[in-house]
């Protein structure tokens, strides 16, 4: 009896863990979508595209976890053996994946700092102020999204190629953060203080973090899957008694 209630409660867990695959799976998906259009709008700031690796596995894995979801809930309902077998070993795999997504993860966030720091003067420097240099089309963006102002801070444009060939004493108006403000260092007030550089890497760290917190935590869920799929698996191969009870016969 208390065998049949461990298997019972087991599937019970186990169906409702299915359900919660297919939900993640969705949420993975979204995740990593996001890791990319975000990734896009700065992807002058770093020249690794190694660097979306772990966006990429998260994607493959939640397209996984959809198919994990649909076996298992039919392994359990019909409390396959071999169903259930698949359903174990591939979580196995998918939650092996999900361990090396959470270090390619770490190992990724650690040099974002680096990348940035060698390409941000580069794009900077490329700067031209107009709307079909995609170098600029970056540089404004960044500066009214995060509020900054070059790279360390406004006075950073000085040194730039498009300020010495405007000679207006001024930086872009993505800088400023008033309206009527037209950029000019004599009113530095109506300008972002801020320095773009560490706000570009802080976004890229945060955007990295949630990849690896999303995989840390589908990858505790189908730890907890994998462990109720393996007591349903063990109660059946030890127990000749529920074997005979769930194909129909009788206990002498």
């Amino acid at each position: 009896m208390m065998g049949q209630c461990g298997i019972t409660s087991s599937k019970t867990v186990l169906v409702f863990l299915n359900l919660i695959f297919w939900a993640a799976a969705g949420i993975l998906c979204y995740v990593g979508a996001y890791v990319f259009i975000t990734y896009d709008d700065y992807d002058h700031f770093f020249e690794d595209v190694y660097t979306l690796i772990p966006a990429v596995i998260i994607i493959a894995v939640g397209a996984l976890l959809f198919l994990i979801g649909l076996i298992g809930c039919c392994a359990t309902v019909r409390e396959s053996h071999c169903g259930l077998t698949t359903f174990v070993v591939i979580l196995l795999l998918v939650f092996m994946t999900e361990v090396a997504v959470v270090v390619l993860g770490y190992v990724y966030r650690a040099k974002v700092e680096d990348e940035v720091n060698t390409s941000i003067m580069k794009v900077y420097d490329e700067y031209n102020g107009t709307n079909s240099n995609a170098q600029s089309r970056a540089i404004d963006y960044i500066q009214r999204q995060l509020q900054c102002c070059g790279i360390h801070n406004f006075s950073d444009w000085r040194h730039t190629h498009w300020y010495k060939e405007s000679k207006n004493n001024s930086v872009p108006i993505s800088c400023c953060k008033i309206a009527g403000c037209t950029g000019s260092l004599t009113h530095p007030e109506d300008l972002y203080q801020e320095g773009c550089e560490a706000l570009v890497v802080k976004k890229l760290q945060e955007i990295m973090m949630y990849v690896i917190w999303t995989a840390l935590t589908f990858a505790a869920i189908q730890m907890l899957g994998m462990l109720c799929a393996c007591v349903v698996l063990c109660r059946r191969s030890r127990d000749p008694a529920y074997e005979l009870l769930i194909s129909g016969g009788t206990i002498a």
